[in-house]
């Protein structure tokens, strides 16, 4: 049973929309870099491309969970420090070179670019489809669960295997998020719910490199 009603908890979105514009046009901005590096591979790509996820989780543990949602729920708390934490975890990688962007041969990078537009584009749209209004909706790039699953979608768009750790948390956040589906009534996280099981064997799983999407 959850400590909130799914009117409160969509009020919280509403306030924070509000009060972070026009925060959610730059992260679009960002996630449209973060495409177009994909398929413009540079020395500071990978790094750029790391950096930008990990601004997208720390703008959302900080900003979201820190001074929003924890008017709501105390667990908010400890789901910041999540959210921080998986950010370190991803600038460490892109400053050290851990991960390798790009558009691996086979169906990783389908279904990359299937949660990449999900996140972005669908995700949105089904939600209003469900009768939310825009202002009440988690918007892409500053909100925990397109975060997540646009985050599951660049880390399949890899060259190598993802440094392991980097998958943890938002393993965690697919089943906590996306518990909202059904518990919240917000049909646009069902994906959420089931992303982990579907990216994270495909990203341990061997890669070949080198493909066109």
């Amino acid at each position: 049973m959850l400590p909130f009603t799914p009117e409160q908890f969509l009020a919280v979105f509403t306030r924070y929309n509000a009060a972070i514009w026009p925060a959610q046009v730059v992260a679009y901005l960002l996630g449209s870099l973060v495409v177009l590096l994909l398929f413009r591979m540079s020395l500071w790509s990978d790094r750029v491309i790391a950096a930008i996820l990990a601004l997208m989780w720390a703008w959302t543990g900080l900003a979201y969970h820190l001074l929003f949602f924890a008017t709501l729920n105390k667990a908010a708390y400890a789901f910041s420090v999540l959210f921080v934490v998986q950010a370190a975890a991803l600038a460490y990688a892109g400053i050290y070179s851990r991960i390798d962007f790009g558009l691996p041969r086979g169906a990783a990078t389908w279904v990359g670019a299937s949660f990449v537009i999900y996140a972005s584009v669908a995700y949105p749209l089904i939600g209003m489809a469900a009768g939310h209004r825009a202002s009440e909706l988690p918007i892409f790039g500053v909100t925990p669960c397109p975060v997540t699953i646009f985050t599951f979608g660049i880390l399949l768009l890899t060259l190598r295997r993802p440094p392991i750790v980097l998958l943890v948390i938002p393993t965690i956040w697919s089943i906590i998020g996306g518990s909202a589906a059904f518990l919240l009534h917000l049909p646009q996280d069902w994906p959420l719910l089931f992303s982990s099981a579907v990216a994270v064997p495909m990203m341990l799983a061997p890669k070949r490199k080198a493909a066109t999407i």
